[in-house]
């Protein structure tokens, strides 16, 4: 396989702030993989909180290309073990390529990725839409602005949380999700998901610091809504741990290594008991692409990435008021719309 890397910079429609900071602009990695004619790709977005950079990211892939050029992309799995010695320490990169390997795989063979799975999508989750934190006004228009959606997750940590939900919950009957992004203490999440409970949300994802995991057990005695694990849950070993405190699990494809540990943490799961959510981040088509490929195993999803971009830079599945829709392509369907090469290295 031949290996090609892409740099871009994905505009955002509004300006997207969580409890650690806000972004206009999304540089993100594309993979590309090319293979007897076929083309499939990946993606990985950058992230300060995680450490993932685009220097870091093409330069680890970069040396991953004497060992694809005589690699075939007929088994993902077991290719995604040979490069984990190699990217152990770069999941984000490792995530991107996976994904690539996927598409391709599907493409020589002709099938989308989920049937290849022995998986159907007569019957999958719907996703939210994000509404990042702001004044209480930009995000009723916001909320406004997208009112067709059948869930919306608000991001809080803020001085005035109860209050948002309250705004909001006057201008929409839909589902509320909220997501504090590691900002409430034990005592505000408890608090908080009494009185949110009473304005119609769904869950609380990630209450808490996820260095503080060792409360979450007596939080999730106390709170009054379900608990969703997304900081505390990176990688496979944190499933287990995630059991005692929260009901669910939610995998982000870049934090975790890509499709082939995420099915591995989306049975693990399962046989503790815990509900199942697959995240994204703010990426375009191609890695949402990738997401749709897990909804009939999922209870909730967040695929809203695409979304918020003011300017795709692919065509894969489409996210259209919440529900997915999928192309009538082999593999996670991805065709890329645009080319920004980055030279190789090493």
């Amino acid at each position: 396989m031949e290996l090609v890397l892409h740099q871009f910079e994905l505009p955002l429609e509004h300006t997207f702030t969580i409890s650690r900071g806000s972004l206009n602009v999304q540089e993100t990695l594309i993979v590309e993989l090319r293979y007897e004619g076929l083309v499939g790709y990946g993606e990985a977005t950058t992230n300060d909180y995680y450490n993932a950079t685009i220097e870091q990211m093409s330069a680890d892939l970069d040396r991953l290309r004497p060992l694809l050029k005589e690699a075939t992309p007929d088994d993902p799995p077991q290719l995604w073990e040979q490069t984990r010695p190699l990217l152990a320490n770069n999941p984000f990169a490792h995530c991107a390529l996976d994904m690539a390997v996927h598409d391709l795989w599907g493409k020589t063979l002709g099938k989308p990725v989920y049937e290849l799975w022995g998986l159907a999508t007569d019957n999958v989750p719907v996703s939210n839409y994000t509404i990042g934190i702001d004044s209480i006004e930009r995000m009723v228009e916001k909320l406004q602005q997208y009112q067709d959606w059948p869930i919306y997750k608000i991001k809080l940590g803020t001085a005035h949380d109860l209050e948002i939900i309250r705004a909001l919950r006057e201008h929409s009957s839909a589902v509320f999700r909220v997501d504090a992004n590691c900002a409430w203490t034990a005592e505000e999440t408890i608090q908080n998901a009494s009185a949110m409970k009473d304005l119609g949300v769904e869950f609380i994802e990630q209450p808490l610091a996820a260095e503080l995991r060792d409360q979450m057990p007596e939080v999730k005695r106390h709170s009054a809504l379900p608990l969703v694990a997304d900081e505390s849950c990176i990688v496979e070993s944190d499933v287990e741990l995630c059991q005692a405190g929260f009901d669910v699990i939610n995998i982000k494809l870049v934090k975790c290594a890509g499709l082939t540990p995420a099915r591995r943490m989306i049975s693990t799961a399962r046989e503790l008991g815990l509900q199942v959510m697959v995240g994204c981040m703010t990426e375009s088509t191609v890695g949402i692409s990738a997401i749709a490929q897990l909804l009939p195993l999922l209870d909730f999803v967040d695929m809203d990435g695409a979304a918020l971009l003011s300017d795709d830079i692919a065509e894969g599945a489409q996210v259209i008021q919440g529900a997915c829709l999928y192309p009538d392509q082999p593999g996670c369907g991805v065709t890329l719309l645009k080319s920004n090469p980055l030279p190789v290295t090493g």
